[in-house]
């Protein structure tokens, strides 16, 4: 019976494989899927942190004091900007790593701490990262929101 089924075409095949899938839920062994299902939440209920230059800056400031050891209130921002990076590097390229090329919307954030001064970069999805002095590549022109 089988063969024969399966011999007509693809469309008996797919009337196969749903007499099986029947035969199966009749049996309870859909059970547990039917269970992971329903308590899987709908989409619509994920949240997504949303990413600004303000949040950008604020967690920029955070690290800068925990880094310097400085108050925060002597910490001076002398840049905060959107930008468009070059590629995946955010502007702060590591020597033999391969980043994605591609331009990356993100955030440029340079704190004055003390002597110090501080460059941060971010993507748009906020991953910031404290780009070590002398390793920094500017940003694309003209996106400046400072």
């Amino acid at each position: 019976m089988t063969n024969r089924l399966l011999d007509r075409g693809p469309r008996d095949g797919i009337r196969l494989q749903t007499r099986l899938a029947r035969g199966l839920a009749a049996m309870g062994l859909f059970a547990a899927c039917a269970t992971v299902q329903s308590q899987t939440p709908p989409a619509m209920e994920v949240t997504v942190a949303v990413v600004s230059l303000q949040s950008v800056t604020e967690a920029a400031l955070a690290d800068a004091t925990r880094q310097t050891g400085i108050e925060r209130a002597r910490l001076t921002v002398l840049e905060a900007q959107a930008v468009t990076w070059q590629n995946g590097s955010l502007g702060c390229p590591e020597k033999g790593m391969a980043y994605t090329d591609a331009l990356v919307p993100g955030y440029r954030v340079r704190i004055q701490a003390g002597a110090r001064v501080l460059d941060y970069h971010a993507s748009a999805r906020g991953g910031l990262t404290l780009c070590p002095e002398g390793r920094a590549v500017d940003p694309l022109p003209g996106d400046s929101m400072t």
